[in-house]
């Protein structure tokens, strides 16, 4: 996850603005979503905001804090993991 996010901290505006802000955006919101449907179970999820795409990393870092912190199995672990390399790679990164 910090590697994907120091990564898109390096990446120049045309990068970001080509794509990866917006996958890392959709990354934060669907890790951000699990976490609320299991800390929260039959509540709508809130949708994370568009901070912008220089806050497209540390928005990455805050959703995946909140999902490491409710994943209860290594099959979970590994989903995550391989929805932020999935991720990563779309973002060209």
């Amino acid at each position: 996850m910090e590697f994907f996010a120091d990564r898109l901290r390096a990446a120049p505006q045309s990068r970001l603005q080509r794509g990866a802000a917006a996958e890392a955006l959709a990354l934060a919101r669907q890790l951000a979503r699990w976490a609320q449907r299991v800390e929260e179970p039959g509540s709508e999820p809130r949708e994370m905001p568009d901070a912008g795409m220089f806050a497209a990393a540390d928005q990455i870092l805050v959703a995946a804090h909140d999902v490491g912190l409710v994943l209860r199995t290594e099959d979970e672990v590994a989903e995550a993991v391989r929805l932020v390399e999935e991720a990563r790679q779309k973002a060209g990164v």
